[in-house]
């Protein structure tokens, strides 16, 4: 029989022991259902019934599993995979833990006894596992922290092991975990050897792992890590310090750099740190981080990354499309990062980021079947974009550094716990709705008893219709919607009133606020009618352009909509266009088609003279920038140029 967890922690993926004042907190997995019927409850049924199972599947072939059957000579397979091919593993446990939590299946069961099982025959009496170094390389063993990743993988471990204890009780992954992570402590702990992982993810693990055993030298352990970082421990190589984000201690790095992936892992670490111990200098230098990623250096997709080289952030404004990086684990990283920050300071912007991550790069990032998988995520596609490595020109079923598809299944899992939250004060309590999806949500013990229906095709549309069943509430408890921040205009109507527009100041405030008992039968409508977007100047890549969104939705062109002779890449934009909304979800327009001919420099005022050519309108159909892809490779664009 597996082990049983000692310790009564709700199942949700992050759960702070100290909330700031009057701060939001998390509810967990057991009191938010996402219906199937719903576009995000729709996806994690796909991610149970497809995408699991493919990332277990690609485990056996990858030979994943068989490098820690080796170490035991249970195969005699070559290593194979990258370093930190392990975190494979632990990412899909983790995911199948969560998908327990969410729906209870067992599917799986026999599957976690034979892993877990694997995993503790492999392990070292020390505690120590990676099996790229035990087994190719065993001289390595903490010798070349800045590449090894031992840590990062034991981070992936620890969260797998935390999953599994929070949602159904058995502790055994998690306690090889900690034997592990003791090790670690006493060769790097405060007072010991100078080491710090050269890949972040450690430190939100044992941040998580103090919040879920109560043992404050997992905090110690965690915040030691962070104190160290900019103080000349990793060897920069090839990359340099920037890279590892290791050239400026944490408390004095402002600005977002090198690898995003990275980055982001540590700034959910820092936040985690700041929302347990409350230190200032922490809370500020992630206020102007976030701030800095989302407004100089993020995607209109909710991706990040924006050079090949490093997979790193580049300048202020650096954001080409046809190479965008735009790895899936950075906006995976960033959401997780963002949830924090959401839990610290309670921004409406944070989860109108989430929105934007979830719909678009997120999405984009799996196609509709659930088994095939973009690693870069870039938002233009030329029509000769040829392969390269992790950024092929159509999706994979896997790749060789696969650190993307499960870090997708164990997000699409734990979805749930970024949809609602609550808040308690002196003063009142309130829940709050901060994502808009089709779901049931279980009041909070703070707030009263009793289940909130929400009931809504968002983002097919902006109708939110409200059901109470057997609501109970506590004295002044109120219920908070988020208006997201693309929102200009929308109406609600209470069961015993009359429709009402919404007011400018719950549209400048982005919520809006009624007593809990007059919940049931509330509707409220948010208009959603395309429109179009520009960037900020300074980005290159796209100043004359135009995106079209609809909602939360960024479309997109594909050249396989195109009508006959038409080019993606010739395409204008008109000055007066408009666009109208097809019942499929995608858009109409029409736009101007100017042959760029074969010149590749001309004249600006032979460009456009008066007797040039005079472009053709064509009506197109503008697909959601997540769905496309779907129908075969060719061109796409999300940024096109608009007429002078």
């Amino acid at each position: 029989m597996p082990a049983q967890s000692l310790h009564c922690v709700r199942p949700t993926p992050a759960l702070p022991r100290s909330p700031r004042g009057s701060a939001l907190r998390p509810l967990d997995l057991s009191q938010v259902t996402l219906h199937p019927r719903g576009a995000l409850g729709a996806w994690q049924e796909l991610n149970a019934s497809a995408t699991i199972p493919r990332c277990i599947a690609q485990l056996e072939t990858s030979g994943v599993i068989d490098n820690f059957r080796r170490l035991v000579g249970e195969s005699g397979a070559e290593h194979r995979g990258f370093v930190f091919a392990d975190s494979d593993l632990y990412k899909v446990i983790e995911a199948v833990a969560w998908e327990i939590g969410r729906s209870g299946t067992t599917v799986h069961d026999d599957w976690l006894d034979e892993m877990i099982a694997l995993i503790a025959r492999s392990q070292e009496p020390s505690g120590y596992l990676h099996t790229w170094v035990q087994g190719v390389h065993p001289e390595k063993k903490f010798a070349e922290l800045h590449w090894t990743h031992e840590m990062y993988v034991l981070g992936h471990w620890l969260q797998a092991g935390i999953a599994l204890a929070r949602t159904t009780g058995r502790s055994d992954l998690l306690d090889l975990a900690v034997r592990f992570v003791d090790l670690v402590d006493r060769r790097f702990g405060p007072g010991r050897e100078a080491g710090i992982p050269g890949h972040p993810e450690i430190e939100t693990a044992l941040v998580e792992l103090f919040r879920h055993s109560g043992e404050q030298r997992h905090l110690d352990l965690a915040q030691h890590l962070v104190d160290q970082r900019g103080r000349d421990i990793l060897p920069g190589g090839g990359f340099g310090a920037h890279y590892f984000q290791d050239h400026l201690p944490v408390r004095e790095a402002t600005d977002p750099t090198g690898h995003a992936v990275r980055q982001l892992y540590l700034n959910a670490g820092v936040t985690d740190l700041f929302l347990e111990t409350g230190e200032k200098a922490l809370g500020d230098v992630m206020h102007e981080q976030w701030e800095r990623v989302h407004t100089r250096k993020m995607y209109l997709s909710g991706a990040f990354g924006s050079r090949h080289r490093d997979e790193s952030f580049g300048n202020d404004h650096e954001l080409p499309s046809d190479r965008a990086y735009a790895e899936t684990c950075a906006t995976i990283a960033d959401l997780h990062w963002t949830w924090r920050m959401m839990l610290a300071e309670d921004d409406p912007r944070h989860a109108d980021v989430i929105e934007r991550e979830i719909h678009n790069a997120l999405a984009a990032s799996v196609d509709a079947t659930g088994t095939r998988f973009f690693y870069s995520n870039p938002l233009q596609r030329r029509p000769d974009r040829f392969d390269e490595e992790n950024s092929p020109a159509e999706r994979q079923e896997w790749y060789s550094c696969a650190c993307c598809p499960p870090n997708i299944a164990r997000t699409i899992a734990q979805l749930g716990a970024y949809v609602a939250g609550f808040r308690q004060d002196a003063q009142s309590t309130s829940l709050e709705l901060l994502q808009l999806a089709d779901a049931s949500i279980t009041l909070p013990a703070e707030v009263g008893s009793g289940t909130i229906h929400v009931e809504t095709d968002y983002p097919d549309s902006g109708t939110v219709r409200l059901r109470a069943e057997s609501l109970r509430t506590a004295e002044h408890a109120r219920l908070g919607v988020r208006i997201p921040g693309w929102v200009r205009s929308g109406t609600f109507a209470a069961a015993a009133g009359s429709e009402r527009p919404l007011s400018a100041d719950e549209l400048s405030a982005r919520r809006l606020e009624l007593p809990l008992e007059e919940v049931d039968a509330a509707v409220l409508v948010l208009d959603m009618p395309p429109r179009w977007t520009t960037s900020h100047p300074r980005v290159d890549a796209t100043r004359g352009c135009v995106a079209l969104e609809r909602g939360p939705l960024v479309h997109c062109l594909e050249q396989v909509d195109m009508p006959q002779g038409v080019q993606v890449d010739d395409l204008i934009v008109p000055a007066d266009a408009t666009a109208c909304a097809k019942e499929d979800g995608s858009l109409e327009l029409t736009v101007l088609h100017r042959p760029s001919g074969g010149d590749l420099y001309r004249s600006a005022l032979e460009e456009h003279a008066p007797d040039s050519a005079a472009p053709t309108k064509v009506t197109v159909s503008s697909p959601r920038f997540a769905r496309w892809g779907n129908r075969g490779p060719g061109a796409m664009r999300i940024w096109l140029p608009r007429e002078r």
